[in-house]
């Protein structure tokens, strides 16, 4: 339902100074254009005080990330030190429902994302009013670097025959969020795994997941993910979903 909606992006960041202002601008834009399509709706019961917002978490930032995004409009919160994108994901979610809005769109604080993309999830949304929508980036998969191509392959076709259903691009982070189905799962993750965590929390849930296409975009930045070190960490994340997966079964 239209009336049931209201939504603030949350971007978790590290040393992303240089990146983030025309981020928080161009996402506070597409949000305030979409939002206010969906109030001026018939039936609509949106709240005009509850403003779209753009939420960045600074995971520990060496540079001048936190003051950057402040600058350019967005509400800031700052982790003290690296703690992980799954630790900034869920402090940015946190905020976001403890604030009142009832879904939160997620962005990766790099560029990554195309803020142009937004409308899609919103037209995804207004057609279906799933619990968690994603970015799908796998029809133009031939622009990802290899490497990570077929890193996410490998991994989406584990998830998926967890999940029992095809999940074409289980590793995209680009997402859009309905906080109180979120709010009612346990999510243990605290780094990159957490995509992989919060797609399968939410098919056991039951949630309505769809997928949305969208632009792929790599750029010249070195990537912040550690190849044997992040592996590693969802490997054995992987293994501990299937023993509690195991032990619901029995139990």
């Amino acid at each position: 339902m239209l009336d049931k909606f209201q939504c603030a992006a949350v971007i978790p960041c590290l040393n992303e100074a240089a990146a983030i202002p025309a981020l928080v601008r161009e996402v506070g834009q597409q949000l305030r254009q979409e939002c206010a399509r969906l109030a001026a709706a018939p039936m609509s019961t949106m709240d005009p005080a509850l403003n779209p917002l753009v939420i960045v978490v600074d995971d520990g930032s060496a540079d001048d990330t936190a003051q950057s995004a402040k600058s350019a409009g967005a509400w800031v919160l700052r982790h003290p030190h690296p703690r992980g994108k799954g630790a900034a994901l869920k402090t940015g979610l946190r905020e976001a429902q403890r604030l009142g809005f009832r879904q939160a769109l997620l962005l990766d604080g790099d560029g990554q994302h195309a803020p142009g993309d937004i409308p899609a999830f919103f037209h995804c949304y207004r057609q279906t009013q799933a619990q968690l929508i994603i970015g799908n980036r796998m029809s133009h998969a031939e622009r990802m670097p290899w490497l990570r191509r077929m890193v996410n392959r490998w991994m989406s076709r584990h998830l998926s025959k967890l999940a029992g259903r095809p999940l074409p691009d289980s590793q995209c982070g680009f997402r859009m969020v309905e906080l109180k189905t979120w709010a009612g799962l346990s999510m243990q993750a605290e780094h990159f795994e957490i995509e992989s965590e919060m797609l399968l929390a939410f098919v056991n849930a039951g949630a309505r997941i769809e997928f949305v296409p969208i632009q792929v975009i790599y750029r010249s930045e070195r990537s912040k993910i550690h190849p044997c070190r992040d592996t590693w960490r969802w490997l054995r994340w992987l293994r501990q979903w299937r023993r509690e997966g195991a032990r619901r079964k029995t139990g």
